[in-house]
């Protein structure tokens, strides 16, 4: 490069990142490897809420450039939270260890290096390790977020949300995978049948697909990163009671071999921040900067409705004033949607071992300004603890591209003593707020009583069926007893009129046999006698009476 490009190259650089406002420092530029300490690269405050991307092979030094712009955030009074997924980032609690190398880099670049302790707070996914425990209830977590750590395919994650909205009309709080697991267990029971066929899309195959993949789930140990107290967004906006901001530091060692689970956690942060934070437009500063380390577990067989979910956050989170950065290993592991809202780069060196990594490094280099840098050479070449930079200036203009050494992080770079940080986790106001775990009755104790409660009126039931049983028995029986004493009456009754009948009908005969009193007294001979004494006596009266009338005349 002649020394006429270098002056030019190096006044675009000096004119491109001379800004007013606060600002953070990446380094120096360089110009055909040396660097020019005059020609400062920085990004403004203003700017971090606008997304970027820092990308680079493995030991290139990402995580410290991720360091010392945590740093240099919260000495401006910004909450940072970061992943701490290898174990060293904790040292940012932790004064940095002076060294030739660190005085020889500071000298190279031209800027001071005072080693410095941040204050730092711990957090443990569910209290996996050293650091106050984060949990989020499966409820609020959702379907989309938990298919993709589970891996379902598009069809299971549609019908898992048919279980997730079933849980919320009927009142089941889901908080754990057991709650999740004990509504899936009972819409497969012959006594969910019907709520199951209400939910129209949800068939009984993928229901118990879902169900094999939470058995599984569970088995894996995931069982502690769901439940109560769940951990509430807003305590990672605090700053430090000397004005600096909070570094909220997620320890995850314990869980190395669950990438898509810690990744997809930190997604469902960063979508509850979303949730939860007005619109506030432009800031001076942000709110709250996001560092989302190994970035590609998160898009790593990611759904559509997944992905855009994502870009969605990404895209309308920072106008609530926070600003996110993917950490990863190469540009093409962020999807072109999401890649395009990331407004500043930082990447470090590019591996191109085999046919792939060219065809990589060469739509990486697609995606930055025009330079007089051959980025193709450049990115391969670079130094650890160098990069090729360009952001956002605070007009919202990308920045010239410039090869940067970067400065040295001023905290430990390697993990603080495990005691330093049982001591923060102990002292933390936060401990008491989230370390003890709460139980409360969710769906699978309101179903589990449900079960119960069915199970008794089952037995009673039966109770009820097999007395009635006996008492439609014993009035059987009485009925029959009673038909038999009427039949015994009947007989007895019958018996009486017969003999009754035949008592009158032996009376009637001796009756008949033997004469009456009048025929007694018409047949005496004093009756006889005294008709033939009447009878003169009424002649004579009939003579008298006959012919006397007739002397008379």
């Amino acid at each position: 490069m002649t020394e006429n490009v270098k002056t030019s190259q190096l006044d675009e650089i000096r004119a491109g990142y001379a800004f007013d406002g606060p600002t953070l420092e990446f380094g120096a530029a360089v110009i055909d490897g040396a660097a020019h300490p005059d020609a400062k690269v920085r990004i403004p405050l203003s700017a971090m809420n606008r997304h970027g991307l820092v990308a680079g092979a493995t030991g290139t030094g990402k995580t410290k450039t991720l360091q010392l712009m945590a740093e240099q955030l919260v000495e401006q009074g910004v909450p940072v939270f970061l992943a701490d997924i290898k174990g060293d980032l904790s040292g940012m609690a932790s004064a940095g260890e002076p060294g030739e190398r660190i005085t020889s880099r500071s000298a190279d670049i031209g800027m001071d290096w005072q080693a410095t302790a941040y204050p730092v707070e711990f957090y443990a996914l569910g209290g996996q390790g050293t650091g106050i425990p984060v949990r989020a209830s499966v409820s609020t977590f959702g379907p989309t977020l938990l298919s993709k750590v589970m891996g379902l395919n598009a069809t299971q994650e549609s019908s898992l949300g048919l279980v997730f909205h079933y849980a919320d009309t009927k009142g089941l709080w889901l908080d754990t995978i057991p709650d999740l697991r004990a509504v899936v267990q009972f819409l497969t029971s012959p006594e969910g049948k019907a709520d199951l066929k209400e939910l129209g899309g949800l068939s009984s195959v993928t229901a118990g697909v879902i169900l094999r993949e939470l058995v599984n789930f569970s088995a894996q140990g995931a069982d502690v990163f769901f439940g109560l107290p769940e951990f509430d967004t807003a305590d990672l906006l605090r700053t430090a009671p000397d004005g600096r901001g909070l570094i909220s530091m997620l320890e995850l060692p314990g869980v190395q071999d669950r990438p898509q689970l810690f990744s997809t956690f930190l997604m469902w942060l960063l979508a509850d921040l979303f949730h939860d934070l007005p619109e506030v437009g432009d800031l001076d500063k942000p709110k709250l900067v996001f560092f989302f380390d190994e970035a590609h577990l998160l898009f790593n067989g990611a759904s559509k409705q997944f992905l855009d979910a994502i870009q969605q956050t990404v895209r309308l989170i920072r106008s609530k004033g926070v600003g996110v950065f993917f950490v990863t290993q190469s540009p093409k592991d962020v999807p072109g949607d999401v890649l395009a809202q990331l407004g500043s780069r930082v990447q470090h060196a590019l591996r191109a071992f085999t046919p792939d990594d060219a065809k990589a490094l060469k739509a990486a280099v697609r995606t930055y300004p025009n330079t007089d840098y051959d980025l193709e050479e450049v990115l391969t070449s670079l130094g650890t603890g160098e990069a090729v930079v360009t952001v956002l200036s605070d007009k919202g203009v990308p920045t010239p591209v410039a090869w940067t050494r970067m400065r040295a992080p001023e905290s430990l770079m390697a993990p603080s003593p495990p005691a330093l940080l049982t001591e923060a986790v102990a002292v933390s106001p936060l401990a008491a707020k989230y370390s003890t775990y709460l139980e409360r009755e969710s769906a699978s104790e309101m179903l589990g009583k449900a079960e119960i409660a069915r199970t008794e009126a089952e037995k009673l039931a039966a109770q009820e069926a097999e007395n009635a049983k006996v008492r439609a028995a014993a009035a059987a029986a009485a009925e029959k007893e009673r038909l038999a004493a009427e039949k015994v009456a009947a007989r007895e009754a019958a018996k009486e009129a017969a003999a009754q009948a035949k008592a009158r009908a032996a009376e009637e005969r001796r009756q008949a046999a033997e004469p009456n009193v009048v025929d007694k007294v018409v047949k005496s001979s004093a009756f006889k006698s005294m008709l033939r004494s009447a009878g003169t006596v009424i002649g004579r009266e009939i003579t008298r009476s006959v012919f006397g009338t007739s002397r008379r005349r």
